[in-house]
């Protein structure tokens, strides 16, 4: 079972990207981010034609999360993370399929920081602890993944000493990060290439792809019933080479059946 995360930075502008990606790839689960458009102007219908059930949570121009399954329809479990009402970004959704539970989430960026935005990054990690916690007390098998915007150590960016106070790399977000894991949470990337400079995101800007000027941000959290079916994960980098392409390549895990 191969499940992936995506931010496709805008889903329509993106589309022929996208769907030659899950031809190609085949992954079994998709969890999108950064959709960048409405409720209603999502491309069901061509995802659906690709081989997909998907749902998702539009936003027009920002944000934006989707989760998609091959062959089947995801059972919606959750839209939008718990603990602040008034928090109108599409930022979570969450879905049971095949015996998983599925949780696409797009954290904030931060920037700039300190200030408002950085104040509210904290605040939805805050949540999102908080609710990742409640999926491990129930003891469901589930799997956490998404735009984290969060390089969690030095070897998760290409120059660790100019990112110090960037909100990507900031001690309290690093250290946010590291609580998460710490209930008990697998990095299934990391865990596997320990030691391994492997990157998610490269800028579009001063050739970063070409000079392999990366940062980790993409991951994907297993809960500690699903961590021992972990067989690989790697990133799809050739993809952030296409035409047209996002700034961010498919990140994946694959998982040994039940």
């Amino acid at each position: 079972m191969r499940i992936a995360t995506f931010n496709v930075n805008g889903v329509n502008g993106r589309l022929p990207v996208l769907l030659r990606w899950l031809d190609e790839t085949e992954p079994d689960v998709v969890c999108l981010q950064e959709l960048k458009a409405p409720q209603d102007k999502f491309p069901h219908a061509a995802i659906e034609a690709a081989g997909y059930g998907a749902i998702w949570h539009g936003q027009k121009s920002w944000n934006g999360v989707a989760i998609l399954a091959r062959g089947c329809e995801p059972l919606e479990t959750r839209r939008g993370l718990p603990g602040d009402p008034d928090d109108s970004h599409s930022r979570y959704i969450e879905a049971a399929v095949d015996g998983l539970l599925v949780g696409c989430l797009y954290l904030p960026n931060g920037n700039p920081a300190p200030g408002a935005k950085f104040d509210y990054k904290l605040r939805w990690f805050e949540r999102l602890r908080a609710h990742a916690a409640g999926l491990l007390a129930q003891g469901a098998p589930a799997v956490l993944a998404g735009d984290y915007n969060v390089m969690p150590t030095d070897l998760d960016v290409y120059k660790p000493e100019r990112w110090l106070d960037d909100a990507l790399f900031r001690p309290e977000v690093r250290a946010a990060y590291a609580a998460l894991i710490g209930q008990g949470w697998t990095d299934a990337l990391r865990t596997l290439h320990p030691g391994e400079r492997i990157y998610t995101f490269w800028d579009y800007f001063r050739n970063a792809y070409g000079r392999d000027a990366g940062l980790r941000i993409d991951h994907l959290l297993l809960s500690p019933e699903v961590a021992p079916r972990l067989r690989a994960a790697g990133v799809d980098r050739d993809v952030r080479g296409w035409e047209k392409a996002s700034d961010h390549a498919p990140t994946w895990v694959e998982l040994t059946p039940r």
